[in-house]
């Protein structure tokens, strides 16, 4: 259960996944307050949620409004345009959750002051349907109930993990991060082989999709590890032992027992 007050600086394609899911785990429109550029027509929930507060600059929020939590969901490039207005927060206790992609909590803390308490996330796409999974670093100044928190704000969007080490960031976004976009190109791959072979492109593609969809249900789902429901399914010199030999090649994904 979400509770305190929220602002929340972007609402665009991953900003929006968060809203939508604080407004299912039950969080009050009235209980968060967002800055979007575009005004309520840049809000997808805006229309659906009469009470939302939307405003398009942060010079509009009310002198003694003090959120529980700051979270920031805009482009990169305009971080050091946006956050700064925002500083001011960190004196009444509010922590600040970042999910910008690149930038570490010395810069965030170079825009927000040294003793602001930050929160790196880094969620991934499946965010925008509640299949996400977030990693999450908390700076020196960050209290147990700040991030807890922060946990709460990101779990309403999927899984959730915490690092020690903010340098495992770079990797947690290259495995994650990224991560779907892997497997959306394997869909493709899947998609057009099944063409190359004589398939009509629409079964080539219901399959593939559903394939890709199916193999990471049963993956969620058991306990068994990637590696031995591989195994389950290549029988010892079947055509998908035949194939993987392909995909471990030297030249393909590394090779693997």
């Amino acid at each position: 259960m979400i509770e305190g007050t929220i602002l929340l600086v972007g609402c665009g394609k991953m900003g929006g996944a968060l809203l939508k899911g604080w407004f299912a785990q039950g969080l009050s429109p009235v209980d968060v307050m967002i800055v979007e550029p575009a005004g309520r027509a840049g809000v997808e929930s805006a229309e659906e949620h009469p009470a939302l507060s939307v405003l398009s600059d942060a010079s509009e929020l009310p002198s003694d409004f003090t959120p529980d939590a700051v979270v920031f969901a805009v482009k990169p490039q305009a971080a050091p345009d946006v956050m700064p207005a925002y500083a001011r927060f960190a004196e009444g206790g509010t922590v600040y959750l970042s999910i910008i992609a690149g930038l570490p909590s010395s810069r965030l803390q170079g825009f927000l002051g040294p003793d602001a308490a930050i929160v790196r996330a880094m969620p991934n796409t499946p965010a925008a349907i509640g299949h996400g999974m977030s990693v999450l670093y908390a700076g020196e100044t960050v209290g147990p109930s700040q991030k807890r928190v922060c946990k709460v704000l990101m779990a309403a969007a999927g899984q959730t993990a915490w690092i020690s080490d903010e340098a495992d960031m770079d990797a947690v976004t290259a495995v994650s991060g990224s991560g779907p976009a892997y497997v959306f190109l394997l869909a493709e791959a899947l998609t057009e082989a099944g063409i190359a072979e004589g398939l009509e492109p629409a079964l080539a593609a219901q399959l593939a999709t559903a394939t890709v969809s199916g193999a990471g249900a049963l993956l969620d789902a058991e306990s068994a590890s990637a590696d031995v429901l591989r195994k389950n399914v290549t029988s010892p010199g079947g055509t998908t032992e035949a194939a993987l030999k392909v995909l471990m090649a030297d030249d393909g994904l590394n090779r693997l027992p």
